[in-house]
């Protein structure tokens, strides 16, 4: 009897929780209501308010942005944007790689031992969570477009100083700058891009910054294997990325800066120019689009005005859900799932594996060229198949991958331990660029609020070189303790699974969605979210036990 009233208190304590979750959700979507965010209109309305804008960018005599005196048809402008702005992700890429090639000579170079080397390899990340925490204030004040200006410089600096360091202090300071760098290029790029695309794009375009991340570590090993046998070598590798730290610097001054931070500021002639050039008005969803944003960043100031608005992540439901969400797939999804002690260490790991220094160095381009490639196809499914139901494909071939890697180091004759550990790492890095590298970035910059945007992908920064520190820095450790096949194939392997399970049942789709449409998915309580994604589950395990692949994906 007992035991039955306790199972009655805690069904009746769940229905209230269900309960309670939807009347919150009724009163918000009433608020919304209410406050005209979503609305139908006739589209004469939508057109005439159009033609007084631009009756006032004429009044105005504002000037074309640059890049959009060459690219004047929205399509060309947008990926001119995010190629240039995912240049941030290249720096990232670029700097994992060079890292790893100018690891196997600084420390005869500078005197220092495996523990100082660990340090400068690990503490990049550790300037980079430095980085993530200044993502929300730089974001706020300067806007998308500054902050990656700014990011752009600190990386300069760090470059300057790394590459002229003579000093354990002086390589450690310059390696700390640059990590500051890129952990305020992580959470912006994506963001900057996101709030300037089309719906149909945004998949696509966010992941070009994953692209190019990956991209930059097949031209660090390319950049490498060129100063391999040049007299200091290291300082040339890691001098280099100078040159690709300017063309941000200088490109970023020919672009636009965010329409839903232009809007947030008042500046709605400016914001309506941007979403001109990056996206057109030619149809009535673009039309409508513009203004439902509009009302729906007025509305969620109004809501925010006179209170910690970082609280809403803990206060709104909707807010926490997203946030745990996003955590799980960033943090334990793409950063514990071994990926950063793959791409640092793969010289190192190729030297253990039985290769000389030099010869490690160049056949890392292995690695970095199939990381590359196997990115390029996200940028055409991601819009198509959906983040999750991508990510999900593909979580099956990283454990295969991570096994592999594992086992490999426990074959005792040098080519069949080096085949074997090719095969598996060149097996996780297929399935991982194409799901878990360019997924956690989309998600983040398109499941927050515009006015809690900045700090979302502040905390997706945070979380994604927390993860890389954690799995860079003691990884040599990590490895004395439990051996390079324990951590491959048990911890990272587990974790992933583990991840897995939970993105099966709380990660709900958003591809096809505005930005703002999102927000009614977030708004669903989790039981709700669980259920249709469990029933979509047993009905893609139903179809693919037919061998009816094509109507696989069409479940979201």
């Amino acid at each position: 009897m007992e035991v039955q009233q306790e199972i009655e208190t805690v069904e009746t304590s769940f229905n209230q929780e269900i309960t309670q979750d939807k009347a919150e959700f009724e009163e918000t979507e009433a608020h919304i209501i209410d406050a005209g965010v979503y609305f139908e209109a006739d589209d004469a309305k939508f057109k005439e308010e159009l033609e007084q804008l631009e009756r006032e960018v004429l009044q105005s005599r504002k000037k074309p942005y640059f890049a959009a005196r060459f690219f004047k048809e929205p399509k060309k402008f947008i990926w001119f944007l995010a190629s240039l702005a995912s240049i941030g992700g290249f720096l990232f890429g670029v700097d994992q790689s060079l890292i790893s090639g100018a690891s196997l000579y600084i420390p005869s170079d500078l005197h220092i031992d495996s523990s100082r080397m660990s340090m400068i390899v690990g503490f990049t990340p550790l300037g980079a969570i430095f980085g993530a925490l200044i993502i929300m204030p730089a974001n706020d004040l300067f806007g998308r477009k500054y902050a990656i200006v700014i990011a752009s410089i600190l990386f300069t600096v760090g470059a300057i100083l790394e590459a002229d360091a003579h000093s354990f202090g002086v390589l450690l300071a310059g390696r700390m700058i640059l990590g500051s760098a890129l952990g305020l290029l992580s959470g912006t790029v994506p963001a900057y891009i996101a709030e300037n695309c089309a719906v149909r794009w945004r998949g696509g375009l966010v992941s070009l910054y994953q692209c190019m991340v990956a991209f930059g570590v097949m031209c660090g090993y390319i950049i490498a294997a060129i100063f391999d046998g040049v007299s200091g070598n290291w300082r040339w590798m890691l001098g280099s990325s100078l040159l690709f730290s300017t063309i941000l610097f200088f490109g970023m001054f020919t672009l636009p800066e965010s329409t839903r931070w232009l809007m947030r500021k008042g500046r709605k002639l400016d914001s309506f120019l941007v979403w001109k050039y990056a996206r057109g008005f030619d149809t009535y969803e673009e039309r409508k689009e513009f203004f439902v944003m509009e009302r729906v960043v007025l509305y969620e100031l109004e809501q925010a005005r006179d209170r910690l608005i970082l609280l809403d992540f803990l206060r709104r439901p909707r807010c926490l859900r997203a946030l745990i969400v996003a955590v799980i797939y960033q943090l334990g999804g793409q950063q514990m799932s071994g990926v950063n002690s793959i791409e640092y260490y793969q010289a190192s790991l190729m030297e253990e594996a039985g290769l000389t220094a030099q010869k490690a160095v160049y056949s890392s381009l292995i690695g970095g060229g199939v990381m590359f490639f196997s990115t390029v196809p996200a940028i055409y499914f991601m819009d198509r198949l959906g983040r999750r139901q991508l990510t999900l494909t593909l979580i099956p071939g990283v454990c295969i991958g991570l096994f592999i890697t594992g086992f490999s180091f426990q074959a005792k004759v040098l080519g069949v331990r080096l085949g074997i550990y090719l095969w598996g790492m060149i097996t996780y890095t297929i399935f991982w660029s194409s799901g878990l590298g360019p997924g956690p970035w989309v998600f983040a910059s398109e499941v927050y609020p515009t006015y809690l945007r900045s700090y979302g992908v502040s905390i997706a920064a945070l979380c994604d070189w927390t993860g890389t520190f954690i799995t860079t820095y003691p990884f040599k450790q990590m490895s004395d303790a439990m051996t390079s096949t324990g951590v491959f194939a048990g911890f990272y392997c587990g974790i992933v699974i583990l991840v897995g399970i939970l993105l099966l049942l709380f990660m709900p789709e958003t591809k096809n969605l505005t930005l703002e449409e999102i927000n009614e998915v977030f708004e669903r309580p989790a039981i709700e979210t669980m259920k249709i994604n469990w029933r979509n589950t047993k009905e893609t395990w139903h179809q693919l036990l037919h061998f009816r692949l094509d109507q696989v994906w069409k479940l979201s």
